[in-house]
C-alpha cells in the first residue's frame, strides 16, 4: 500500500530527502507522494516530525 501525506504536513522536507526512490515532491501546501512509484518502505514516515506520511 503506497504512502500518502496528510494535511498535518509542515513542509519541512525531511521526507523528500529520505525517500530512496524520489517519489516525494513539494506541492503548494504540502509534500505529495507519487503512489505509482512508492515502494512502501516507510522511510518518509520514520523521519517526519508530525507523522504526516501514512499508508493509504
Amino acid at each position: 500500500m503506497a504512502y500518502s501525506i496528510n494535511d498535518s504536513c509542515i513542509k519541512c522536507g525531511a521526507c523528500e530527502a529520505e525517500c530512496p526512490v524520489g517519489c516525494i515532491s513539494e506541492a503548494e501546501t504540502k509534500y505529495v507522494v507519487d503512489a505509482s512509484n512508492c515502494v512502501e518502505c516507510g522511510a518518509c514516515a520514520a523521519v517526519c516530525p508530525v507523522n504526516a506520511p501514512n499508508p493509504e
